[in-house]
């Protein structure tokens, strides 16, 4: 079994907003199937599938970001899972907008969802896909700024940065994480003012 978990908000109020794009990736793996990812069985939304001959759980936790981990540990324990079966994809608030980078293992880089996962597996060892927010306007807070929405211009950009998610996410479902970033990463060589594996470190509380 695989598991791929969007991070994100509950509730209608963050529907598209910048720190629910692990939230959208879900839904865009949801229409690839054709499921809707429901229920709420450890704490989460979820829903499986057989893609080429791996079992696939998507996984949406219904906790707030920050307490991502109360339903990710419990479903990992429950089907006896190793940390190499998980996918989290969320935000990252230092990557330019609409930039993917995979990652196998690391710090949570200041994504409160991803270091709670993170601290409840008891290991750093969990692939991550950060999806680039941008970073907020001069004078604009950083927890107003991932809990809004995206500008029209911007909304193509993030479109196509999701449907690149899902797409990459199932690469690594099938064919592991160093296929995943090889698709995922094309660039060798970073911006140096990028901060590595470096996300929004606000404390939403959301």
């Amino acid at each position: 079994m695989k598991v791929i978990v969007g991070l994100g908000n509950p509730g209608s109020r963050y529907q598209r907003t910048r720190h629910n794009v692990g939230f959208d990736v879900l839904e865009e793996l949801g229409r690839h199937f054709g499921i809707v990812p429901a229920g709420n069985r450890f704490n989460a939304r979820t829903g499986e599938v057989t893609f080429r001959e791996t079992r696939l759980l998507l996984v949406a936790p219904q906790t707030f970001m920050n307490n991502s981990g109360q339903a990710v540990g419990p479903l990992v324990d429950f089907y006896k899972l190793q940390p190499d079966q998980v996918l989290v994809v969320c935000d990252d608030l230092n990557l330019p907008l609409g930039r993917l980078r995979l990652r196998q293992q690391g710090s949570a880089g200041g994504q409160k969802g991803l270091a709670d996962v993170l601290r409840r597996l008891g290991t750093s060892e969990v692939a991550r896909l950060r999806i680039g927010i941008g970073q907020p306007p001069p004078r604009f807070e950083a927890t107003n700024f991932v809990l809004s929405r995206f500008s029209a211009d911007e909304r193509p950009v993030i479109e196509t940065a999701v449907a690149d998610a899902a797409q990459g996410a199932l690469v690594w479902a099938e064919l592991g994480p160093d296929a995943a970033m090889n698709q995922l990463n094309p660039n060798p060589n970073p911006d140096p003012a990028e901060k590595p594996d470096a996300a929004d470190g606000m404390a939403d509380g959301e």
